[in-house]
């Protein structure tokens, strides 16, 4: 990135959230109940199972065959709260690696328990993952399949002390 008029950028965020931004007391509940779940392309069932579960401790909840798809199975990660992750394989269908794209993900940020994250991080060491430590609460590092995730020791509805919920 060369030549940003960071002065500009700034005030474009300004303007947005002068604009969009409305009062806590003004807002209206969300329509939503929460992430039912989040489903990620999986190059691997067994080495995906592994790493979520015996890695990040993420139980394993269900498989079941993919609807979509015959033959691809659809698949679940309790990551706290109600909330799931979810993976597909899609055997014979060659799909290309993971890619960061406009409307496609970018990361995603699991909250952690502070003990816990530092838990975490080890089994990351134990298991030889690169991770990148940011202002010593989030670690970002791509899973088996390249999607990156992020392990975030703030509380849910915080980030880095700005409250965001």
């Amino acid at each position: 990135m060369t030549d940003i008029d960071l002065a500009a950028i700034d005030a474009e965020r300004e303007r947005i959230r002068e604009t969009y931004l409305r009062p806590e007391a003004t807002r209206s509940p969300s329509s939503a109940r929460g992430l039912h779940h989040f489903a990620v392309v999986a190059r691997d069932v067994e080495e995906t199972v592994t790493f979520y579960q015996d890695v990040l401790e993420f139980p394993l909840t269900e498989i079941f065959e993919n609807r979509d798809y015959r033959g691809s199975n659809h698949f679940f990660f309790d990551i706290g709260h109600g909330n799931l992750l979810a993976f597909f394989d899609f055997p014979g269908l060659d799909v290309g690696p993971y890619a960061e794209v406009l409307g496609g993900l970018h990361h995603i940020a699991i909250s952690i328990e502070p003990a816990t994250w530092e838990r975490l991080k080890g089994n990351l060491d134990e298991a030889g993952v690169e991770y990148l430590e940011e202002s010593g609460t989030s670690i970002y590092f791509r899973d088996p399949n390249g999607a990156r995730l992020e392990l975030i020791a703030d509380p849910l509805g915080e980030m880095y002390g700005t409250k965001v919920l």
